[in-house]
């Protein structure tokens, strides 16, 4: 049988731009593909997480409590059994642990979070799934819920629905494609916003979308709208009557070094 060539070289100059950071293959470039689920969008603006609400961000970084809803998801239980939790630290560096469940007794990070953007089931039990939703918060946790929540993983999504990210220290982030889709009745209008605020600044809307029940939106940018470094970007949306909509966004992001 023939050999065949290797698609590309070990500078990965045969293959697409995209697909090299993709594959890892460009210093300095990172990639994420965020994406969100709210299930009852109202008529005023929503975060787009499964939270259903107007996020809330941390003012400062906290140790944050791991519980679920079920005493299924324990070391030893049928649900999940460890979670990793990625964010930023208080100087908006990357950070990421994993977290032994206790059901709905919460155990502490072991860092502490100025942002949260991502949540993953990473063992479990015989169901192969979390027994309940697992939530990363703070306050009083009651029946496994804290207080104030900050990032959650829904019954058998194993990992977290939340369209918001924030640009790590140090890096330039280029949003190069978003998505919106709405699965209301066909009367209600969904009207979807790509929010971005500076450190220090306030949310402004960037670029926007409108679509009918069951339709989607996407937008791939010519040139990818640049955001600067700490700065949060949020999908949000808001509908004439309750709509299920969803957001997706990819993300390019470079340090910055005049190196690259």
């Amino acid at each position: 049988m023939a050999v065949t060539a290797p698609s590309i070289t070990q500078n990965g100059t045969q293959e697409p731009f995209d697909l090299q950071v993709g594959r890892d293959q460009i210093s300095w470039h990172k990639k994420i593909f965020q994406f969100g689920l709210n299930l009852t969008v109202g008529t005023t603006f929503e975060t787009i997480w499964t939270g259903s609400s107007v996020y809330a961000y941390l003012a400062a970084a906290t140790v944050l409590k791991i519980s679920s809803g079920s005493a299924n998801d324990t070391a030893a239980g049928t649900g999940a059994r460890t979670i990793t939790i990625s964010g930023l630290d208080a100087d908006y560096n990357q950070i990421s642990e994993t977290v032994s469940l206790n059901g709905q007794t919460a155990v502490n990070t072991v860092n502490s979070y100025l942002r949260v953007f991502d949540m993953n089931v990473a063992t479990a039990g015989s169901g192969g799934t979390a027994a309940g939703i697992i939530y990363a918060g703070t306050g009083a946790v009651t029946s496994g819920v804290p207080a104030v929540v900050y990032g959650q993983i829904d019954l058998t999504y194993n990992t977290s629905a939340m369209a918001l990210f924030t640009v790590p220290a140090g890096y330039t982030a280029y949003i190069t494609s978003y998505t919106f889709t709405s699965a209301s009745a066909a009367a209600s209008i969904v009207t979807g916003g790509m929010f971005i605020r500076p450190l220090g600044g306030v949310f402004n809307l960037e670029a926007s979308a409108k679509l009918a029940g069951g339709n989607s939106f996407d937008r791939h940018f010519d040139i990818p709208l640049m955001v600067a470094e700490k700065s949060d970007i949020e999908m949000q949306a808001a509908a004439t009557t309750t709509a299920q909509v969803t957001g997706e966004m990819h993300i390019i992001y470079i340090k910055n070094d005049a190196a690259t």
